[in-house]
């Protein structure tokens, strides 16, 4: 059964010798130079049988079903009317479309699966290749393009890897409840402790229980230097519900509640976190950073803490840092040059562990992240974020702009009659001195010790 012709859309000049289309009336569309009709013009020549050419450069419709510049037969889209001045060339049947060539030859400017007479993104395609695309099986990417893939992995990775990090860190810390309901005040205040907790199984020494060895405020004002401010572990002072006795005691009655209320008791500064640091496990910690930089200038020999010291400065690793920051007996300073040596260690190991190098290890930093969690308690409501705030407010305190030292003390061997020797704070000195630390006010430098430079 033959299709009408009419429903053929013009695709190609016909071949010599190819029969033509009907020249009834009905069945050739005339059109002369000004639109209103004319002679149709001869069929221009035919061209060679191995080359195909486009006639029309009008657009041609697409099969939706699949098939590119072609138009449906019965489709209700009608095929395209070229410009007045063309006159279309009778369609060859369909049998003889093309002529008996290789399957590689093309006519020149075609597009594989026809789709317009322009160049297009097959123009230039190897021979074999299908309709519309690259060879099968064959990925081609762009030198560009390659780059820029590679990049966003990068930008990727390294944004996934800290959020990630995060996440496993927040859920490895250690909660405990330890915040008051008092009033907020000005900055923001830590509260940090050292426990001497000998649960971790690392110091052995036949003693038991849990007590705050260290006890530091670190106070971040809105304006003004930030602080760090340590509170002797023997300072005489009241605990509440429990009367008069060494600050240290109030871990002992109350554990990290107690203890919180006690200090804001003493300074009159709301604590808006807490961190507990158990320092048996800081020989992990200084492993993990990979031995830290700390400087003694007398030789020590002590059996307690196991310390052995040539005068000077020193690389460590974890054994040694521990012992550094536990002996206190070979000390000529006591307890005060023991709080010392536990910030100047707290401090290598912030310094250490802010490298920027330390970026690119991420095995370092898993390892860093294990076992800082791993001696780590704090309140409720802080994270990691809240800790890493922590550690940059730790160095600020202890650079060139921030303040580090004591409270005003009186009396270094108070002797109240229940408690032993003691350690008084000056008790006109000291509630101002705490208000300024609250509200940045003092000057830069070291307050309040041997090796005071400002008052």
């Amino acid at each position: 059964m033959t299709s009408d012709p009419r429903s053929r859309p013009p695709s190609f000049t016909p071949q010599s010798g190819r029969e033509s289309r009907p020249e009834a009336a009905d069945g050739v569309i005339k059109v002369g130079p000004d639109g209103s009709g004319g002679t149709t013009p001869p069929p221009p020549p035919a061209r060679p049988a191995s080359r195909v050419t486009r006639q029309s450069s009008g657009p041609v419709p697409v099969d939706r079903s699949g098939g590119r510049g072609r138009a449906r037969a019965g489709s209700a889209q009608p095929p395209a009317i070229p410009p007045a001045s063309v006159t279309r060339a009778p369609r060859a049947a369909a049998d003889e479309r093309r002529p008996a060539t290789s399957p590689t030859t093309r006519a020149p400017g075609r597009t594989p699966g026809g789709s317009g007479g322009g160049r297009g993104p097959g123009d230039g395609a190897r021979p074999g290749t299908a309709p519309g695309g690259a060879a099968p099986g064959r990925i081609r990417l762009r030198k560009g393009r390659i780059v820029a893939v590679v990049a966003s992995l990068v930008v990727v990775g390294m944004i996934a890897w800290p959020i990630g990090l995060v996440a496993w860190a927040n859920g490895k810390l250690d909660h405990v409840e330890a915040l008051s309901d008092t009033k907020g005040t000005p900055g923001t205040t830590y509260l940090i402790a050292g426990s001497d907790s000998r649960s971790d199984g690392v110091v052995k020494d036949g003693t038991s229980g849990a007590r705050t060895d260290t006890i530091m405020l670190l106070q971040v004002p809105d304006s003004g230097t930030t602080s760090l401010i340590s509170i002797p572990r023997d300072s005489y002072v009241k605990i509440p519900g429990h009367g008069s006795n060494k600050i240290n005691a109030a871990y002992s009655f109350g554990g990290a509640p107690l203890l919180v209320k006690t200090v804001e008791k003493l300074t009159s500064m709301h604590v808006d976190h807490y961190v507990e640091v158990g320092f048996g496990g800081v020989e992990d910690i200084v492993d993990a950073v990979g031995g830290v930089h700390l400087c003694l200038d007398y030789d020590v020999n002590d059996k307690k803490s196991e310390l052995k010291w040539k005068a000077g400065c020193h690389d460590v690793g974890g054994k040694t840092a521990l012992a550094f920051s536990r002996m206190r007996y070979s000390d000529p300073t006591s307890d005060f040059g023991r709080t010392d040596r536990q910030r100047q260690l707290v401090n290598a190991i912030a310094a250490k562990a802010a490298k920027p190098s330390l970026l690119f290890k991420p095995a370092t930093q898993v390892k860093l992240v294990d076992a800082g969690t791993a001696v780590l308690q704090v309140d409720d409501g802080t994270n990691v974020v809240d800790l890493a705030k922590l550690g940059m407010a730790f160095k600020a305190a202890n650079g060139k702009d921030g303040v580090t030292g004591l409270p005003p003390i009186s009396d270094r061997d108070y002797r109240p009659g229940n408690v032993g020797s003691s350690v008084r704070l000056d008790p006109d000195k000291t509630p101002a001195f705490f208000s300024k630390v609250m509200n940045g006010k003092l000057k830069a430098g070291t307050v309040n010790s041997e090796s005071s430079s400002k008052g």
